[in-house]
C-alpha cells in the first residue's frame, strides 16, 4: 500500500531557521563529541568519529523493531555506500523465541546478539531504540559519542508510551506517524526530535496493517538521518508542551466489551486495534464469550461469531507491548 508522506515540522520558533533557535547545549555538544575540531575523544579515550561508517547497537524486540533492523542490515551490507560499520543487537529475554521477530532475523543473519541487560563490551559510534520497552540509563546512554536514537511510531507528544500504533487506531486518528527522536534517561519518548513525519490512515486499518506502512517509514527515517548525523543532532528540537497524550500497554481488561458505553463505531476501532492480539469479549448468559471476528452490517448492527470460553481462558490473552 503506498501513502503519501509529508514532513510535520519546520524550522524552530523564533529561529528563523538559522542556527541561533538549533544549538545543542554545551553539555549535549560535548556529549556527542562535537567540539569543532577535526577530531574528538569520549569518555573512554576512544576517537570519535565525524562521519560515517556508524557503528551500531540496536535495541528491539517485534515485528515493527524488525523492519529498522533489517535496514541497519542492509545499510551495512552496502559496502558502496559505506553507512554502517557494524551492526550489534540487543533484544530481552524471553521464552518463546517466536515472540522476538529481532531476535530471529539477527540470528539468521549472523549478528551478534545479547540479551538484556548485557549490552556486550564493544565500542560504538551510536545506539538505536525501536519498541524496546526498557529504560536505558544514564550511564549507558553516555557509552555512545552521538547518542541513542529511538524510531517511533507517532507524532510525538502525541501516544507516549508502549502502544501508540494501537492507540492510534483505537481512538479514530486520521493521520498517524513517525518520530526519530534522542533518547533521554528516566522517561520514555521525551527526548528532542530530530526528524518527523506523517501519514494518513486509511479508513478501517488494522494495527497490523499501519504498523506495516510506519515500520517502512520509520527505517528509511532513519537510515536518513544517519547519513547526516551530527548535524540532525544539531538540527534538533524540543517537543512542544501542547498536545502530550498517553499509549499504555493493553490487557485483557481493554477487550471487554461495554455495550451500555460504547457506540458500534468505537466497538469496531477497539477490534481493529487489537482484535489480531485479544478476541474482543462480552458475557452471553452468565458466561464470557470471546468475538473472533465483527461483521458490519449497517452503522450500528454487530455480528460476531462468538466462541465460548472460560475467564481464564480469556485471561491468558496478554500482549507484550
Amino acid at each position: 500500500m503506498r501513502v503519501p508522506v509529508r514532513c510535520c515540522w519546520g524550522p524552530l520558533p523564533g529561529g528563523g531557521g538559522g542556527c541561533a533557535g538549533r544549538r545543542q547545549s554545551p553539555q549535549w555538544r560535548s556529549l556527542v563529541g562535537l567540539s569543532g575540531s577535526s577530531g574528538g575523544e569520549d569518555g573512554r579515550g576512544a576517537r570519535v568519529r565525524e562521519k560515517p561508517p556508524w557503528r551500531v547497537l540496536f535495541f528491539g524486540t517485534d515485528q515493527f523493531a524488525r523492519e529498522t533492523l533489517r535496514a541497519l542490515h542492509a545499510a551495512r551490507e552496502n559496502k558502496g555506500e559505506e553507512l554502517i560499520d557494524n551492526l550489534e543487537v540487543v533484544t530481552v529475554p524471553s521464552p518463546s523465541p517466536k515472540r522476538l521477530p529481532v531476535k530471529q532475523y539477527a540470528v539468521q543473519s549472523q549478528l551478534p546478539v545479547y540479551e538484556w541487560p548485557d549490552v556486550g563490551s564493544g565500542e560504538y559510534d551510536v545506539g538505536v531504540v525501536a519498541s524496546f520497552g526498557r529504560l536505558l540509563s544514564e550511564a549507558l546512554i553516555l557509552k555512545f559519542p552521538y547518542g541513542v536514537l529511538n524510531v517511533h511510531p507517532s507524532c510525538l507528544p502525541r501516544w507516549r508510551g508502549p502502544a501508540p500504533i494501537i492507540h492510534t487506531v483505537l481512538h479514530g486518528d486520521t493521520v498517524a506517524g513517525v518520530t526519530i527522536m534522542q533518547i533521554r534517561p528516566k522517561r520514555f519518548d521525551v527526548g528532542p526530535i530530530l526528524k518527523q513525519e506523517t501519514v494518513p490512515v486509511p479508513p478501517k486499518s488494522t494495527t497490523k496493517d499501519l504498523e506495516a506502512v510506519l515500520s517502512r517509514l520509520g527505517a528509511n527515517m532513519l537510515i536518513s538521518i544517519l547519513k547526516n548525523l551530527p548535524e540532525s543532532l544539531n538540527n534538533g528540537r524540543q517537543q512542544p508542551a501542547e498536545g502530550v497524550t498517553h499509549a499504555p500497554k493493553i490487557s485483557a481488561a481493554t477487550s471487554c466489551i461495554k455495550w451500555e458505553e460504547q457506540t458500534s463505531e468505537q466497538i469496531f476501532r477497539l477490534h481493529r486495534a487489537i482484535g489480531n492480539i485479544i478476541p474482543l469479549q462480552t458475557l452471553w448468559v452468565n458466561s464470557t464469550i470471546k468475538l473472533l471476528d465483527l461483521v458490519e452490517v449497517n452503522s450500528s448492527v454487530l455480528t460476531g461469531w462468538l466462541d465460548w470460553c472460560s475467564i481464564s481462558d480469556a485471561q491468558e490473552n496478554t500482549n507484550s507491548y
